[in-house]
């Protein structure tokens, strides 16, 4: 690999930048070292900054929450954007009544479906009373038996022509430095290929949570275009493409999904091709 670009230098050149969670922020050991200096550098120079993440399994104060534990401040719960915020827009719009199965932990059923809804996890499901099932979700990785409720949702869906949707895109999530542990989005696309129908899916790279934060940031007082962002992110088949979609330039670190000596090989098998290549978000 040629040598990599300076974040620091990179990101002065734009006046907002959509910093993913996961990998760019914090990793699998945790909060990234210097990443609170890097923060503050940004918001010095002026530089608007959103967090655009695929969990879904908590609410944006909760991921406040999470990064001032990890010992992060400045974040307040205002920037920060989830793919559960999409699902739970669609719900409020699209469904009216009834009840919404789901495949997850109950305070991430808590925090989705606030949509005036009943929801009801899979486990608790009763097969034979499916008469007011409206939707189901896909929300998190934990909280229900892989073999014993995955089966059940195989079956739930093929009984019942409803909406499916995938409140996380993500296949998987690395959980030490050579592993990695299957994320929702991984479970939703083996049942997709299982009963042979498509979910609606949220959270990066669909363009509907850059729509939002697009709209978010711009407001009478202050407008900005796409030239003037640039979307960080550690994974391809998400961060990248995601922005490469949306049309604003992109920024590949190597602190997470994506690996320094698999990022060559990766972006040339891909064809998602970043703008820049930098170490991670530090320095």
């Amino acid at each position: 690999m040629e040598k990599m670009d300076s974040f620091l230098a990179v990101v002065e050149n734009f006046k907002v930048v959509f910093l993913d969670s996961y990998g760019v922020l914090k990793n699998y050991r945790g909060l990234i070292e210097g990443v609170q200096e890097t923060l503050d550098f940004i918001q010095s120079r002026g530089i608007e900054f959103r967090i655009l993440t695929n969990d879904a399994s908590r609410s944006q104060e909760q991921q406040a929450e999470s990064f001032v534990r990890a010992g992060l401040v400045g974040i307040p719960p205002e920037k920060i954007i989830t793919s559960g915020m999409m699902a739970k827009q669609y719900l409020q719009l699209k469904i009216k009544g009834g009840k919404v199965a789901y495949l997850g932990t109950p305070n991430a059923a808590h925090y989705i479906l606030q949509a005036n809804l009943e929801s009801v996890a899979i486990a608790d499901l009763d097969k034979h009373d499916l008469d007011d099932i409206k939707a189901m979700v896909f929300l998190d990785d934990e909280g229900f038996d892989w073999n014993y409720d995955i089966n059940k949702t195989v079956n739930l869906i093929r009984k019942k022509n409803i909406p499916i949707i995938v409140a996380n895109s993500d296949n998987f999530y690395p959980v030490a430095k050579n592993d990695v542990s299957i994320a929702t989005g991984g479970i939703a696309k083996l049942v997709e290929s299982i009963i042979n129908k498509r979910f609606i899916h949220f959270g990066k790279p669909d363009t509907q949570m850059f729509n939002f934060a697009f709209e978010d940031i711009n407001h009478p007082e202050r407008i900005y275009g796409k030239e003037d962002i640039l979307m960080v992110g550690d994974t391809l088949h998400t961060d990248i493409l995601g922005g490469n979609k949306f049309g604003i330039k992109t920024a590949l670190v190597l602190s997470g999904n994506t690996s320094a000596s698999e990022a060559d090989m990766n972006i040339h098998s891909s064809g998602i091709i970043p703008d820049y290549i930098c170490q991670s978000i530090v320095g």
